[in-house]
C-alpha cells in the first residue's frame, strides 16, 4: 500500500454493472492488503462512450471505506496484488 501526502494508491479489484440502473459501471479499487477500498461509479452516456479505466488510482484516505469481511478482504488483497504485479498504475485495463 502506498500511503503518503499525495494519497493512497488503490488497485482495481472489481468491475460490475449495476442491476438497479442502466448504463452504470461500478469500479472497486482496494489497497494491497485488502483492508480499505474505494468505490467509483461511472455512468455511460452513449454506446461510443470510451473513458479509460486505469489499473490503479490515488485517493484521499478519507475517501476509503473499511473492508470488514475477512473473505472479501482476502479476495481484494489477492486481486490488488495481481493487478500491481501485472500492470503499471496508469495502464488501461
Amino acid at each position: 500500500m502506498t500511503d503518503d501526502r499525495d494519497g493512497v494508491r488503490v488497485w482495481l479489484v472489481e468491475r460490475t454493472y449495476s442491476d438497479d440502473e442502466q448504463n452504470l459501471i461500478i469500479l472497486v479499487y482496494a489497497t494491497l492488503d485488502g483492508t480499505r477500498y474505494y468505490r467509483k461509479e461511472r455512468a455511460l452516456t452513449s454506446a461510443t462512450d470510451e473513458r479509460p479505466t486505469t489499473a490503479a488510482v490515488t485517493v484521499e484516505p478519507t475517501n476509503l471505506g473499511s473492508v470488514d469481511d475477512p473473505a472479501l478482504r482476502t479476495q481484494y488483497a489477492t486481486e490488488a496484488s495481481r493487478m500491481a504485479d501485472e500492470h503499471d498504475p496508469d495502464d488501461d485495463v
